[in-house]
């Protein structure tokens, strides 16, 4: 502990010291402008045309590349963890079960300019998959927004937004080492003259993994394990896209993607718990075209297809089920396919109107369940906006769903604006939808998972599909240097798909002898104490109410402060006809984030402060608990030398959880900070110029 102290702050010590040594102090009016400028960035997520943050009708959170990188994020949910209080994610052994508001991952749509991501891991999209390194901005929409983008926008939605320069020949390189081994590199090449335009990127991600703790939970006894708590991995993700503009009012895109990812599991002994006889591999390959047609400034017509396979495989370590070591076996495969044809036009001066059709087509593939089912779905959707007078704009949409499993659903939306100055008022009601999942439908497995525990998961042909009623009132005050909002909202939800598990054990005989004569791996677990049952059903309803703070300031040159606090009351009506907190739902968050810049001559210095502070994590009726409440703090330093000819050199160094905040309770508790504690995090950023 001493040395890493030491360590740090000699690395500090010596790179602020050569930065504020370097030549002649200079203004900083460009870095105050293009903060300022930030506080009022260009969006698209809530009305799905461009507009200014200030003028949307429909409120939106922004993260910027710029604040990504002067916080010293690398990771896409690191980056929402620490900067939007709305958002939880509760990772585990494999994937990270993400929280909007109180509902779940799959109530929150994941986009990539406009585009869906697919590839989950059990029921999580694998985020992994995300690469932060051209990421221009993130947009975030609370609430339904289903009349636009259909289903599983219920709780809300997050747009990636990347970043395409025109007329430029660029590299860079961003590198982060802390510790247990967690590497992060990135790579990007831009190449844009004139009508061409190649946009390269690759990402290299390696953690070793950790434990908190030797011990876990074997039913009543506390044994030790060599089971971690974060699994070691490593990642590659490549991607690539080429534009062509070959008119003024015609242009081209085409893009793929390549990315897998392997867990790193301790292999499995007879003398101590916790090891496995796999590894899990995981392999995604995406691709995508589009054309855009101007017809005129205001008037376009759009097509996009996106397409992307993504499949799960057990890497065995040791010779079982008939697999020798090396040897992988295929576990899950998805499929998604979706094409759309969009149209946007400004028929009057004061009005843009938005139509678009949709197809969309999924498959899920499990061979342990021999589970082989594809459902598609077709879309209609229509939304004006119009400026009715000088301070007031409405919205009004609407979005026809057809589910080949579940029928048809209308999705409406209303919105209105009211403008006085530097403030505004907003009113929203949006309807959301969502379908249930193939495997929520018709999953029927045994998995067994790292450690002692094992799953039975049983889906249900006969679920109802999810239907939402979305209320909120906005309030905000901005300038160019700062701004201040409070949104309040209502999120009512009929038919919520959940799950709940049983312990095998606590069930009655009959049923316990039923589940026996169908998965006969029962017969192969030494003992049933941590065998549970999974199954899916509709709450009758859910509520979500809650109010959310957002404040942002230029408070003098250089230095900038935000603020953001959540709070979300989330309950549903149980089998039971009980009203309970939602499972995994978080009542009360907040961020907070510092940012000083200066420059002397051709060295800046950044600082940065990141906070979250978080209540704790309901797990009603679980054996295991409510996974406690925590306060992370992290600090970043960035340090550009611009003097040199050709390039840019960015190194950083920072540290991650200041207080070493740690969670080292036995395994197989809930937990919602995964942290291993203080942590030294060097950085190097290279840009030729």
């Amino acid at each position: 502990m001493i040395k890493q102290r030491l360590l740090t702050a000699l690395l500090m010590g010596g790179i602020i010291a050569t930065g504020a040594y370097a030549q002649a102090e200079k203004g900083d009016s460009d870095d105050m402008t293009k903060k300022t400028h930030e506080l009022n960035p260009v969006v698209v997520t809530g009305t799905g045309t461009h507009q200014r943050l200030k003028n949307t009708p429909s409120p939106v959170s922004v993260i910027t590349a710029n604040e990504i990188k002067r916080a010293g994020i690398t990771d896409f949910q690191q980056a929402l963890t620490m900067m939007v209080p709305s958002l939880s994610f509760r990772p585990n052994a494999m994937g990270s079960y993400l929280m909007m508001n109180g509902l779940s991952n799959k109530h929150v749509l994941i986009l990539v300019n406009g585009r869906k991501v697919t590839g989950d891991i059990t029921g999580n999209i694998d985020l992994n998959q995300i690469d932060m390194t051209r990421v221009k901005r993130i947009e975030v929409l609370n609430g339904a927004a289903s009349s636009l983008y259909g289903s599983d926008a219920i709780g809300g939605v997050i747009n990636i937004i990347t970043n395409e320069p025109k007329d430029v020949v660029a590299f860079s390189s961003n590198s982060s080492y802390t510790r247990k081994n967690q590497f992060s590199q990135g790579l990007n090449l831009d190449i844009a003259q004139g009508k061409i335009g190649s946009y390269t990127s690759y990402k290299y991600d390696h953690s070793d993994g950790w434990q908190n703790s030797h011990l876990t939970e074997d039913g009543e006894d506390i044994i030790e394990t060599i089971a971690p708590l974060s699994l070691g991995y490593s990642s590659n993700n490549f991607s690539q896209k080429f534009t062509y503009d070959a008119t003024d009012q015609l242009s081209f895109y085409a893009n793929g993607g390549y990315y897998n990812r392997g867990l790193e599991r301790p292999v499995e002994r007879e003398d101590i718990t916790g090891g496995s006889k796999y590894n899990t591999a995981y392999e995604g390959y995406n691709w995508g075209a589009g054309a855009k047609y101007k017809l005129s400034k205001r008037n376009v017509i759009q097509f996009d297809y996106s397409g992307n396979n993504y499949a799960s495989r057990y890497k065995y370590l040791i010779e079982n089920s008939g697999y020798l070591p090396g040897q992988y076996a295929l576990t899950k495969l998805q499929k998604f396919h979706d094409a759309e044809l969009k149209g946007i036009f400004g028929f009057t001066t004061n009005s843009t109107t938005v139509f678009g059709v949709d197809y969309r087509r999924e498959v899920l593939r499990r061979p342990d369940s021999d589970l082989d089912k594809s459902v598609y779905t077709t879309s209609a959707y229509g939304q004006h906006e119009v400026k009715l007078w000088n301070h007031l704009t409405g919205v009004v949409g609407v979005r026809y769903d057809h589910h080949e499993q579940t029928g048809g659903r209308f999705t409406p939306k209303v919105a209105a604006m009211y403008n006085i100055g530097n403030f505004n008022v907003r009113a929203t009601y949006a309807a959301g939808f969502r379908a249930p999942g193939i495997d929520e439908l018709y999953y029927h497995m045994f998995k067994k998972t790292m450690g002692t525990r094992a799953t039975i998961s049983l889906g249900d042909e006969n679920l109802d599909p999810e239907r939402s009623n979305y209320y909120s009132i906005n309030m905000e005050y901005r300038t160019n240097r700062f701004s201040a909002s409070v949104t309040g909202y209502l999120n009512y939800v009929k038919n919520m798909v959940t799950s709940k598990s049983t312990k095998f054990d606590d069930l009655p005989e009959a049923e316990q002898n039923q589940l026996r004569e169908e998965f006969p791996e029962i017969s192969d677990l030494s003992s049933t104490k941590n065998l549970s049952v999974k199954n899916y059903f509709n709450f009758e309803k859910a509520t979500v109410k809650g109010f959310e703070v957002n404040l942002n300031g230029n408070l003098f040159p250089g230095f900038t402060l935000a603020g953001n606090y959540t709070y979300a009351y989330g309950r549903g009506l149980n089998e039971g006809g009980e009203w309970q907190n939602i499972e995994r739902s978080i009542r009360h968050t907040a961020t907070i984030t510092g940012n000083y810049t200066h420059s002397w001559s051709d060295y800046t210095l950044n600082l940065n402060l990141n906070g979250r502070l978080q209540s704790k994590v309901y797990y009603p009726g679980d054996a295991d608990g409510n996974a406690p409440g925590y306060g992370i703090w992290n600090l970043n330093t960035r340090h550009t030398f611009d003097g040199f000819r050709n390039f840019v050199i960015e190194p950083g160094i920072g540290i991650d959880n200041i207080f070493n905040k740690k969670d080292n309770r036995p395994l197989n508790k809930n937990f919602a900070l995964y942290s291993p504690g203080r942590s030294v995090v060097i950085s190097l950023a290279l840009r030729l110029k």
